[in-house]
């Protein structure tokens, strides 16, 4: 192994519990040993998720969040006594590995739930509200310690809990930490005075309007967090470790509003002074952790990070925090290998948070070690898989209630969280197998046939593999992007899988194959527009042609902000018109992606026409009907970021198979988990 990684595997203890090294696989939605969205039992799916990573050296692995209520039942989850005896065998198993398991508790979501626009139709209605009560709650799912506005419904208010309410859900983290423990756990952790949950949600006094035990001082609003390590120190003993996902400081400005890195604003939140004081005060209350790193569900961003966020956007904050408390602090946030050994080398940290590059690469860890670096494929930040959660106007969460009951699964390893319906099964009848394209859909089919048995060949028109993904991945941040494509084309040579490069292929009847599968990806979606010539396309742009300084983008969904951030940061001038009423109004984009897209260039002074229109494009200028005015910008080029059209060769049939763009334009999850079921079913 290379001695820069040295530091993240030496032992290191929480409480009196010795972690073999400092590799923290943190807490996902949808990764609950008790299931989720439903009543709880032992999830099966999740517990062998888990095994295969403390298998390939993980240190402390901390499945999702297990509400202390189900969501659906509103049964206790320490009545769920049939989960417990289950995760109690588990744990035998779990041990053999040598790794350590903490279970994470929450006590719920307060306004950060991400409540589905069909639920907000419940919630609003009296009627419908009473009649599905007894099932689930939602107005107790959704209950803050205030009235206060949900951050997905703008049309939606929370009520506040009761103190008895409270002092029920201590009594739970209680008496399921002693059901935990019982069961062999390691440890529990406490979700969490972080990312603007419900515990959040009362320490912070943007969110926290009580006026009893509960509200106002500094003491009483951590109350109900102190309340919880307490309660379970004392049914537990103190030996018992109880860590916390704790966010730093809030990078919040307002509801449904956060701080971009290096923006100068008013913090509504936690800022550091606050957070200091904080996390000293809650060690002394009992909490041998912090699992730490920043923002709220307004901020989403910070605990999210998409791809536009900085590399261990969150470790300067947390080394400052780690300065003032005695207990180990984790820090997370696309957190780099050798940046964390570093920050353990000397100190700043006690341990590397990672969550969704477990999703992506199971082995990554083991690969690490192995000093095969090349092999590990990269986590991109796209959560178009883990948490297609989005957010625009007119819209609660944009999810079906299959995508919220089944989140962390990954847009690019379909294997994630799905049991055994995409295992890679050898076939008994070899063929032989023609992909035309050599994008990313077409590579990942050729892949996963091959390993199956299959002889593939790619043909591919350009010099190179990639396709479409080439330009995407062009601009700065997107260098995960580049790294993904990096690690497809050492697949195919290692696979020894032929490729037919700068062959465009036209006609499939000149094709000797078994099955042919036809990968040819999109084209832009054309406009009808006075001056049109003037103007170029995305993929122009993003393949490198020359710009200047003030730049109309015409589309403001994802491509086309993503080209204004890149614009941005080059130092040009973009404009975007979008005819929608907001920026990136699509599902499946997850709200920490737009959101951050969209703090940006508020931020930093983007002009944004929404529920606009283009009517002409001059040489130097472009004219915008704007709410039914007529507006000149002007601008040195046009580019056009309106979508794409499939544009297959040949339709499907026997033995011929349309997969990605081609088929239906989508994004890298439709694309990939399309080509592993053409895959797996030739």
């Amino acid at each position: 192994m290379d001695k820069t990684y040295g530091p993240l595997f030496t032992p290191w203890k929480i409480g009196n519990v010795e972690i073999k090294n400092r590799i923290v696989l943190c807490p996902m939605g949808g990764t609950s040993l008790f299931g989720w969205m439903a009543p709880s039992k032992f999830s099966k799916e999740a517990g062998e998720f888990f095994l295969e990573r403390a298998k390939n050296n993980v240190g402390l692995i901390i499945p999702g969040i297990a509400p202390i209520k189900d969501m659906i039942g509103r049964r206790w989850l320490y009545q769920a006594n049939g989960a417990f005896k289950k995760l109690k065998k588990y744990m035998e198993e779990f041990h053999k590995t040598g790794a350590k398991l903490f279970v994470q508790l929450t006590a719920g979501f307060g306004r950060s739930f991400s409540i589905l626009d069909s639920l907000v139709k419940i919630k609003n209605n009296k009627v419908l509200k009473t009649l599905v009560k007894p099932i689930i709650d939602v107005e107790y799912i959704m209950a803050a310690p205030s009235e206060l506005p949900s951050r997905w419904a703008e049309d939606v208010k929370t009520r506040p809990l009761s103190v008895k309410e409270i002092e029920e859900m201590v009594d739970a983290f209680a008496k399921t930490a002693v059901k935990l423990k019982e069961a062999g756990v390691d440890g529990v952790e406490i979700h969490a005075v972080h990312e603007g949950y419900l515990l959040d949600q009362f320490t912070t006094e943007y969110t926290n309007k009580r006026t009893d035990e509960y509200g106002g001082s500094f003491e009483n609003r951590y109350r109900f967090a102190t309340d919880i390590v307490k309660a379970i120190k004392r049914a537990c003993g103190s030996d018992f470790p109880v860590s916390l996902r704790y966010s730093v400081t809030s990078k919040t400005k307002g509801f449904c509003e956060g701080a971009i890195p290096g923006e100068k604003f008013e913090e509504v939140g936690r800022d550091m002074e606050e957070s200091i004081k904080a996390a000293k005060y809650l060690q002394d209350a009992g909490y041998d952790m912090l699992n730490a790193d920043n923002g709220t569900y307004d901020a989403w961003y910070w605990a999210h990070p998409p791809a536009y966020m900085p590399l261990n956007c969150n470790l300067d904050d947390v080394k400052k925090l780690k300065k003032y408390v005695d207990i180990p602090v984790v820090c997370a946030g696309r957190m780099e290998p050798d940046t964390a050994a570093k920050a353990i080398l000397n100190g700043d940290i006690d341990a590397m948070g990672v969550a969704r590059q477990f999703l992506v690469d199971s082995e990554w860890v083991t690969k690490l070690m192995e000093d095969r670096i090349e092999d590990i494929q990269p986590c991109i930040c796209c959560h178009n898989g883990c948490f297609p959660m989005s957010h625009y106007k007119g819209i609660a969460c944009g999810a079906t209630m299959s995508e919220s009951k089944h989140m962390s699964r990954c847009a690019l390893n379909p294997q994630t969280m799905q049991g055994h319906k995409f295992d890679i099964i050898k076939t008994e009848n070899p063929k032989n197998i023609a992909v035309i394209g050599g994008g990313v859909g077409g590579m990942e089919v050729a892949r996963i046939a091959t390993l199956r048995g299959h002889n593939v060949t790619i043909y591919e028109k350009t010099d190179k593999l990639g396709g479409v993904f080439i330009p995407a991945s062009a601009p700065s941040f997107k260098e995960k992007d580049r790294m993904l494509l990096d690690w497809y084309r050492r697949q195919i040579e290692k696979l020894k899988i032929k490729v037919v490069f700068n062959t465009e292929i036209t006609d499939i009847t000149s094709l000797d194959a078994d099955a042919i599968v036809v990968a040819t990806g999109s084209k832009p979606k054309e406009l009808k527009i006075d001056g049109i010539e003037n103007s170029m396309e995305a993929i122009e742009y993003l393949n490198g042609k020359k710009v200047g300084n003030n730049v109309v983008i015409i589309g403001g969904g994802l491509t086309g902000c993503e080209i204004a951030l890149d614009l941005y940061l080059k130092g040009k001038k973009p404009v975007i018109v979008e005819a929608k009423n907001d920026l990136i109004a699509t599902k499946g984009i997850c709200l920490a992606n737009s959101s951050y897209l969209r703090d940006f260039f508020k931020a930093k002074g983007v002009p944004v026409y929404l529920e606009s229109t283009v009517k002409k494009i001059n040489k130097d200028s472009v004219e915008i009907n704007h709410n039914g005015t007529l507006e000149t910008v002007l601008s040195d080029n046009v580019i056009v970021s309106v979508g794409y059209n499939p544009a297959p060769i040949a339709q499907p049939s026997m033995n011929v198979y349309v997969v990605g763009d081609a088929d239906k334009v989508g994004n890298l999850k439709t694309v990939i988990w399309q080509a592993w079921e053409v895959a797996e079913s030739i």
